[in-house]
């Protein structure tokens, strides 16, 4: 019975884990839209690449902050939330 109630604690943290990573799908895809409207941008006027490639620079380091903390979650699902949550469960059961 504890075996099972540790796979289960593992398998949901596995699980959890990989749905935290499907938040690194939107940064992927936010980055890539802000870089091809920077180009457009700098293609119609090129005498504000500097505004505009520092804008676009901003805008992807606030992007890329929505996977970094996607890739934290994960990490800490997979490395300390079982032995947390084993421990609690050693400590119920007795």
């Amino acid at each position: 019975m504890l075996e099972i109630a540790i796979g289960i604690i593992l398998g949901c943290c596995a699980l959890g884990a990989g749905v935290a990573m499907i938040a690194g799908i939107g940064p992927g895809i936010g980055e890539g839209n802000a870089v091809a409207k920077a180009c457009e941008a700098i293609g119609r006027q090129p005498e504000c690449k500097g505004s505009v490639t520092t804008t676009m620079l901003m805008g992807c380091a606030v992007a890329e902050t929505t996977g970094l903390y996607a890739l934290i979650i994960a990490i800490l699902l997979i490395f300390v939330a079982p032995n947390l949550l084993v421990n609690l469960l050693m400590s119920v059961i007795g």
